[in-house]
């Protein structure tokens, strides 16, 4: 069952990978980033809420994972998108979330905007710089809270 599971979340992740094209490392990036963020954002639902929690997760795993490359370990972009969802959920309007990969030269913050409603769902506007080697990747987006609980990046 898990090795299905897994199965149907690369399978997504290479599908969001392939939208892309490939620009060095993104792709392999995204890819990674999105399975990663799969196998978070399984982790986080139960129930029936479990297969959005792990679409989820793909879809900002892919965001992130896009940003970072392949040049950071699997650490680093878990750092970046815990921080991402405290951010989201947690963090006061225009209040930088910060993260910080201790063995590597990568960092980041989270900047989320003030929540707003979309289509009956709460919304928020966020950027995310990303450094690597001191280098600002900045990724911008707007992310809505799914019905169990999670965040989906929506655009």
């Amino acid at each position: 069952m898990h090795l299905a599971k897994f199965v149907a979340v690369a399978a997504l992740g290479l599908s969001v990978a392939a939208c892309n094209g490939d620009r060095g490392g993104e792709t392999l990036g995204t890819v990674v980033g999105a399975t990663a963020g799969g196998i978070i954002g399984n982790q986080f639902g139960s129930g029936g809420g479990r297969a959005l929690a792990t679409v989820a997760g793909v879809a900002v795993g892919g965001l992130i994972g896009n940003r970072i490359g392949a040049s950071v370990d699997e650490d680093a972009r878990r750092r970046a998108m815990e921080a991402e969802y405290q951010a989201l959920q947690y963090g006061p309007p225009n209040t930088p979330v910060v993260w910080r990969e201790p063995d590597q030269d990568v960092y980041g913050e989270v900047v989320p905007g003030a929540p707003f409603q979309r289509g009956g769902q709460d919304c928020r506007d966020y950027t995310h710089t990303i450094y690597i080697n001191g280098q600002p990747e900045v990724g911008r987006g707007t992310a809505c809270r799914m019905p169990d609980g999670t965040w989906q990046t929506v655009s």
